[in-house]
């Protein structure tokens, strides 16, 4: 298998991959999604390895790095989906909708809810993801603006950065950490040693906004 690396499909199979990100840096303009490009060469590239393994019989060292890779991805789709499930019914039982409520009862000016958005989203984005915690509480930011748009912008920004920031001190935050958590390459504690590294990230910009 490691002489792939060398072999012409190693090479072939590395053009294909930069052609594959280049369409998905490009998406806007090619009006593609991202989806396409990347599954149809990840395909593509396999395919590649199978006509190579034919050719050049490995001990069978393909077919155990397919079976790798399919768990692997197995392990994050079943993952995905009951977090996913976890955040739907939250959202049909009303959570959010009661967090929308509260905030407006509050009477709160734009600047104590910025922080406030801002402060439940980065403790929320640990638990149900990042981009989930992004989407719901712009939702929620949307709501109490009254159509503010001096408001609504930096808004926005605060809580995509209080997203990132605090989904990388758990392993659930963010695609990226559940991926390293389940190949077992970091311990479940040490993601909290990230936690004031992350505050750090979310507070300076949110005091520049």
């Amino acid at each position: 298998m490691h002489t792939m690396t060398t072999a012409w499909v190693g090479y072939l199979a590395l053009i294909c991959f930069i052609f594959a990100y280049t369409l998905v840096i490009f998406e806007e303009k090619i009006h593609m999604r991202k989806s396409k490009p990347v599954i149809f060469i990840g395909c593509f590239m396999w395919a590649l390895i199978g006509i190579y393994e034919s050719q050049n019989p490995s001990g069978g060292q393909a077919h155990e790095h397919l079976k790798e890779l399919i768990a692997e991805i197995a392990e994050l789709f079943f993952f995905l989906l009951s977090a996913m499930t976890y955040i739907n019914t939250l959202d049909e039982r009303n959570v959010f909708q009661a967090l929308r409520s509260w905030l407006l009862r509050k009477g709160l000016g734009f600047k104590k809810l910025f922080w406030a958005t801002g402060l439940i989203t980065f403790f929320l984005s640990p638990l149900a993801d990042n981009l989930t915690s992004a989407l719901l509480m712009s939702t929620v930011a949307l709501a109490v603006s009254g159509g503010n748009a001096k408001f609504i912008v930096p808004a926005f920004v605060n809580i995509i950065v209080a997203a990132n920031a605090g989904g990388a001190w758990s392993p659930f935050g963010d695609i990226t950490t559940l991926m390293v958590w389940t190949s077992g390459k970091v311990e479940t504690m040490q993601f909290a040693y990230l936690m004031i590294p992350s505050v750090v990230n979310w507070i300076i910009p949110a005091l520049i906004i």
